[in-house]
């Protein structure tokens, strides 16, 4: 029997629905565990607090996407507005908007989680057949070269050039058309989103979801939750419209994110010992512009199909990062360039022949990295608090990103590289790259950090003292509460999480459908 999605305007009443497994969240490992669990015949309720949106609503247009399909419309960041946060928030969630790389769970990452963590299970070994049947159903595959835009070329070639170490990105799309609009929604089903693959999947193995459904309270009585109790939310203004959902269920499996999971646990009165809302990972990214002699028109094409990790491993005291590039549509475009007034109506004239490369910093290695921390505010209040201190180590590997980033530019052909300062330090072929960037302020405030990658915030480890779910992905202290998202990850990971969380989702599935008595 197949499963209805509903939306805020079904919901007229205060309803109570019963479930085997109640799944909060829609996002990777939401949707990777819903179907998997809908699949073993078992009455699977999934609620999302965004709304449900389909190819007919994506019109391509940041005006209509940041407020439809991301946290805070586009505009969530951290309390003292230091790091930008980019967030899903619709059925989907981040799989909706993200820009479709794919990478597999480095092994060294692995290693660190079982040495330093105790985790248990979580192996490249024991992921590799849920990551090869979930690669054949999404279609992830690199991107070819052929393919790729002149954004990529850039880094690509100048990467070529200085003998830096690159690679291809594989990607989960189907019958691309090369639109590059993959983070607005994707106007045809190419990008195989959990919206239009495991979800659908999943409903027609009877999956009831419940979009515009905000989960406010976790049920729990002793050492189980009885189920979930959410408002419903009007679709067109995102306010609560007063009516309550309460789901009844067997087993729970928060699925919310890095932010919006330790916000529902500490909401609930569930601290995890104190550890609920810490080792929050943001992989912070800083940011070159560089003005090309030819067109570049980095809106179009797919948004990233060269990366290179050269730089991930500089030893244990200082951070790793990563490059890529992203894509560059004007409104988000014109947020993080720098400057005002004339200088800023300037580089958004130069749009066009303007390429960027993102340096993707690796968080959670450096001793004594303890990352960020998620927090709740004003009972009154829905947003969510996000403290990430900017640590020397995070400074140290700016410098240095900045620099590569400026020579790979340089040798990818551009005539000037801009760093995205509030006062920008404008470079040029030939100069003293390291002096210019050193003499420039690296402090919070000074110079653009953004993320697209958010990870940690319910740590899983052995020790339930130091973590707060179990190698199974189960709370510590109850006996059917699971956590299945990026918010579990010990560390950042040094790569686009999507697929690890996927992975670890369907390999920890079984875990969750054995709890369901």
């Amino acid at each position: 029997m197949s499963g209805r999605i509903f939306t805020g305007k079904d919901l007229v009443k205060d309803t109570e629905v019963s479930a085997d497994v109640c799944v909060v969240g829609s996002g990777a490992g939401g949707a990777v565990l819903s179907e998997q669990l809908a699949s073993k015949d078992l009455r699977v309720v999934m609620l999302e607090e965004g709304g449900y949106h389909t190819r007919s609503e994506f019109n391509m247009r940041e005006s209509w996407a940041y407020p439809a399909l991301y946290q805070e419309m586009g505009n969530r960041a951290t309390d003292d507005q230091t790091v930008l946060i980019l967030q899903g928030r619709s059925v989907g969630g981040g799989t909706t908007v993200n820009w479709c790389t794919s990478f597999r769970t480095p092994q060294r990452v692995l290693d660190k989680w079982a040495s330093d963590f105790g985790v248990q299970g979580i192996t490249t070994a024991a992921l590799t057949p849920h990551w090869e049947a979930l690669e054949r159903r999404l279609h992830i595959r690199e991107w070819p070269l052929e393919a790729m835009n002149r954004n990529n070329q850039v880094l690509w070639e100048g990467c070529g050039k200085l003998g830096f170490s690159r690679g291809l990105i594989r990607r989960n799309v189907h019958n691309c058309a090369d639109l590059g609009k993959c983070g607005l929604g994707c106007p045809i089903d190419a990008k195989q989103s959990m919206l239009v693959t495991l979800i659908p999947d999943a409903v027609e193995h009877g999956l009831d979801v419940y979009a515009n459904a905000s989960a406010r309270r976790l049920l729990v009585e002793g050492r189980r939750v009885r189920g979930v109790e959410a408002q419903i939310l009007d679709a067109s203004s995102d306010t609560p419209t007063g009516v309550t959902l309460t789901v009844r269920a067997k087993t729970v499996a928060v699925c919310g994110g890095a932010i919006n999971s330790p916000a529902l646990l500490l909401r609930s009165g569930l601290t995890g010992r104190g550890n609920v809302g810490k080792r929050l990972f943001l992989h912070p990214v800083v940011i070159m512009s560089a003005q090309m002699e030819q067109p570049v028109e980095a809106w179009n094409g797919a948004p990233q199909s060269a990366y290179s990790h050269h730089f991930i491993d500089r030893g244990p005291e200082r951070m790793g990062y990563f490059l890529e590039v992203p894509p560059l549509y004007p409104m988000i475009a014109a947020t993080v360039l720098p400057g005002f007034g004339a200088a800023h109506q300037s580089l958004m004239q130069r749009l066009p022949s303007t390429q960027v490369t993102i340096a993707i910093t690796a968080d959670g290695f450096v001793p004594g990295d303890v990352g960020g921390t998620v927090r709740l505010g004003d009972p009154k209040e829905r947003r969510v608090h996000i403290d990430y201190p900017l640590r020397p180590w995070h400074w140290e590997a700016f410098r240095d990103a900045c620099e590569v980033m400026a020579r790979v530019q340089f040798a990818g052909g551009a005539r000037e590289v801009i760093s995205l300062h509030a006062s920008p330090v404008r470079l040029r072929p030939g100069d003293d790259i390291a002096r210019l960037l050193a003499a420039a302020p690296w402090e919070p405030g000074r110079v653009r950090v953004a993320t697209a990658h958010q990870m940690g915030g319910c740590c899983m480890g052995k020790d339930a003292e130091h973590s707060v779910v179990d190698s199974s992905l189960r709370y510590h202290d109850l006996d059917n509460l699971f956590v299945v998202d990026g918010s579990v990850l010990p560390t950042s990971l040094g790569v686009n999480p999507q697929e690890t969380i996927f992975g670890i989702a369907r390999l920890r599935s079984a875990d969750v459908a054995a709890s369901v008595a």
